[in-house]
């Protein structure tokens, strides 16, 4: 068994990379985000970022978006990639989708 795949490894660099860019960003409307979790593809030339945050899941992903390329910047400055994977933002609904289990399940309990 080798441990690590490549992109396993690539991914966990990339969720602390953006995690400490975020933080520094000054922008007020962005407010507190959490990197949750980030998807490379195969061939490192895509990256999906999954984020939560404060706004609605439209304004988070545009938000980001306009910061997209200060983050690629980040990760070309702090890693030795020889290509920066390409970043989407995806609002992650794995909390949202937990309560809702766990209050279905509340409710069968009551009755």
């Amino acid at each position: 068994m080798r441990g690590y795949d490549r992109t396993d490894r690539l991914n966990e660099l990339l969720i602390r990379i953006l995690a400490e860019e975020l933080e520094i960003i000054d922008d007020e409307v962005l407010g507190f985000v959490t990197v949750t979790g980030v998807q490379t593809d195969k061939s490192l030339t895509q990256a999906k970022v999954f984020v939560t945050g404060e706004l609605d899941d439209e304004e988070l992903c545009r938000r980001l978006e306009l910061h997209r390329s200060r983050l690629q910047r980040a990760i070309n400055e702090q890693s030795r990639l020889r290509r920066v994977p390409s970043l989407s933002f995806f609002v992650d609904d794995t909390a949202e989708s937990a309560e809702r289990i766990e209050n279905l399940l509340r409710e069968l309990n009551q009755e």
